[in-house]
């Protein structure tokens, strides 16, 4: 009887998030599902669509392209940041994290119109470039995929530092000191030991840049050209300009599972190692 209640009372504690849940994700996304099949009856003409012409697959193809470039450039940049993070002292460290996290708080439209004033061809980069005498001519970093790599890696280098940030955290430093007492060298014991340890932070936050960088909108819409048009800028010019929901809700619900079979296969190759931490 007891045990009755107790699930009874579970069950009522998680209604309220299941309602949320319920009206904030699983309708929206089963609507899309609903208009990407039916016009009003059940069809595939959306999605035999996206076979159908060669700028569509190009628009894919630029998503993918882009999103690896990024994810691999903010794991370049960010794991020696999140080292230097979990290795310096407390205060460092919290002042390093505040400059880290406080762009998050700026919109990322004001981030990229930021980005728009400095890489312009009268920007303060081409200024001082040419100031210097380094340049005849202004260099062209606007409106080309340089601009669009850029901006989106300043966007999302928080999403890779953070989550090898919290995982090096855990690292005993002191075991690279046991490894070179054993002979390794600084290079070895960072090879063999450091990098093992702090591999499923990586492995969270390549996945989050990736993911997220592949429905990115604001940034490649305005500092990319016409040949880095991205999978959702495709899907708002389908629901802005021609009104073509249903095909935009059949690239939405492509993308989402271009998205979901990622995260399963790296689940299923990675398992409980990537979320040990």
């Amino acid at each position: 009887m007891r045990r009755g209640v107790g699930r009874r009372e579970i069950a009522l504690l998680l209604l309220p998030a299941l309602a949320w849940l319920g009206v904030l994700f699983v309708y929206p996304i089963g609507r899309l599902v609903y208009l990407s099949a039916f016009a009003p009856a059940f069809t595939l003409q959306h999605y035999a669509k996206l076979e159908g012409a060669e700028v569509r697959l190009e628009v894919l193809v630029n998503s993918f392209e882009i999103s690896v470039t990024v994810t691999l450039l903010a794991l370049v940049l960010g794991y020696p940041l999140a080292f230097l993070l979990a290795t310096a002292r407390p205060r460092a460290a919290g002042l390093m994290l505040a400059g880290i996290v406080l762009p998050l708080w700026t919109s990322v439209l004001v981030r990229t119109y930021a980005w728009m004033v400095l890489l312009g061809r009268r920007g303060l980069v081409n200024e001082a470039l040419q100031s210097a005498g380094v340049l005849d001519s202004p260099l062209s970093l606007l409106y080309n995929r340089l601009g669009v790599t850029i901006g989106m890696v300043h966007a999302l280098l928080p999403f890779m530092v953070l989550p090898i940030y919290s995982v090096m955290k855990g690292v005993d430093v002191d075991l690279l000191k046991a490894a070179q007492n054993l002979g390794a060298n600084r290079w070895q014991s960072f090879l063999r030991v450091y990098l093992p340890l702090s591999f499923p932070g990586v492995a969270a936050g390549c996945l989050l840049v990736f993911v997220t960088a592949l429905g990115f909108f604001v940034t490649p819409a305005l500092l990319g050209g016409r040949g880095d048009m991205m999978i959702a800028m495709l899907i708002e010019n389908q629901v802005r300009e021609l009104l073509d929901w249903g095909f935009a809700s059949a690239l939405a619900v492509t993308l989402l599972a271009v998205t979901a079979g990622i995260l399963l296969v790296v689940q299923r190759l990675l398992g409980e190692r990537m979320w040990a931490r």
